[in-house]
């Protein structure tokens, strides 16, 4: 069983349980999940239970559940050169180890990543592994890169097509970066990658990023004008009106990116970060990419100053089509051992923050329904629906806020 976030633990129903005090929706369904009579019934019949996935770690929160369950073995890594072995001893009825941690030296190599059997979810293709970054925040950075060769991406798509999937979205922590030059991305790898893929999805396919560096976006563009390259010749046409990925700006304070994420603006210095994030909105917004991007709220370190320059960033980002999620920090990566973040640490200067990202959000979101997200006359309904559940929004989160600055006064 894989999951991305087990027990809500995770940005952002972390962030969600925190400010509401509601059990999130994932962690209510993967408990029903668990305790439902088919899985307790398999278990009662000898059935082994082997978890893993992004969210693993959270299991050692959870001891009480882990042994309630009776699940088995948790695997904390990537999998591939663990799974076979253990998946025969438990066919053999053989002791299973309560705990695995695959660490970066026990990395599966290219070869030894197996083509996916099955559709993915969603289409997703992995193209590369790792991310040269190096964010504290991060447990992503912990893994050696990988590129995954043009001839396994293709196969992959294939098997996704096979299945019904109409489409793709291409994953890694960094897209622009597959068969970069370190944090430089370069044009023939890149343009290989796209041609290829759109060449197997067609026409009609649809294809996104799945998470691209801000970095990476500024210099493939200012450098080969890659980007406008990618998106005009291979990715926009009548029935692909837009481009979606997932970026992290995390801070708009140039003193907390330097101690947090050094190298998360490479090849350009830590202290120009928020020209870096401006320029790459800049640049996704006139080539029809629409980013979802996060912010890290109660970062280590942090302190109010910083708070208000990412405040005053947001500011900037106001002319770029974009949806902005501000999220709580999560101790994970090289700053596991951090508090977490919660409700009680919140501060008028995080307040602030977090009513721009959602004026901002709900700005563009009205933008791209009307322009780019279900044009088609039959999903009208769905498309109104969707303006009003945002006018309803807006009215819960003016109220939400009065109470959240009555509690920060308080």
């Amino acid at each position: 069983i894989g999951h991305h976030d087990f027990f809500a633990y995770g940005p952002p129903s972390s962030e969600w349980w925190s400010l509401t005090g509601k059990e999130p929706v994932n962690r209510i369904s993967f408990k029903r999940f668990m305790e439902s009579p088919v899985v307790r019934k398999a278990k009662k019949r000898g059935v082994k239970i082997i978890v893993g996935g992004p969210a693993a770690w959270q299991w050692l929160w959870e001891l009480e559940l882990w042994r309630k369950w009776g699940v088995d073995t948790v695997i904390d890594g990537e999998a591939e050169k663990v799974i076979v072995d253990l998946v025969e001893k438990a066919l053999n009825n053989e002791p299973l180890p309560d705990y695995i941690y695959v660490g970066p030296r026990d990395s599966p190599s290219i070869e030894e990543i197996p083509v996916i059997k099955g559709a993915s979810v969603n289409g997703l293709v992995e193209i590369m592994r790792g991310c040269p970054r190096g964010c504290k925040f991060c447990s992503v950075t912990l893994r050696p890169l990988r590129y995954i060769p043009l001839d396994i991406i293709r196969k992959e798509i294939r098997v996704n097509l096979r299945a019904g999937v109409k489409g793709v979205i291409l994953h890694s922590e960094d897209v622009l970066l597959y068969g970069a030059n370190g944090v430089k991305p370069k044009p023939e790898p890149l343009l290989k990658l796209h041609e290829m893929v759109v060449k197997e999805i067609g026409e009609n396919g649809d294809l996104a990023w799945a998470h691209a560096s801000l970095a990476a976006i500024k210099y493939a563009e200012e450098e080969y004008g890659l980007v406008s390259k990618i998106m005009n010749e291979y990715v926009l046409n009548d029935h692909r009106r837009f481009l979606g990925v997932e970026v992290g700006i995390e801070t708009g304070s140039p003193r907390l990116a330097k101690i947090i994420m050094p190298a998360k603006s490479a090849p350009y210095p830590a202290e120009k970060w928020p020209e870096v994030v401006e320029d790459a909105f800049r640049i996704m917004h006139e080539n029809h990419i629409i980013p979802a991007a996060t912010l890290i709220l109660g970062l280590p370190e942090e302190k109010p100053e910083d708070v208000v320059k990412t405040a005053e960033l947001l500011d900037r980002l106001r002319p770029y089509r974009s949806v902005i999620v501000p999220m709580f920090f999560v101790p994970m990566g090289a700053l596991k051992k951090n508090k977490w973040f919660l409700r009680d640490h919140i501060t008028r200067e995080h307040i602030e923050v977090m009513y721009k990202c959602f004026e901002h959000t709900v700005y563009w979101a009205e933008d791209i329904i009307n322009k780019f997200y279900l044009k088609e006359p039959y999903l009208f309904p769905v498309r109104m629906g969707l303006k009003l559940f945002l006018k309803y929004a807006k009215r819960r989160v003016r109220n939400i806020t009065k109470h959240m600055e009555i509690f920060v006064k308080a």
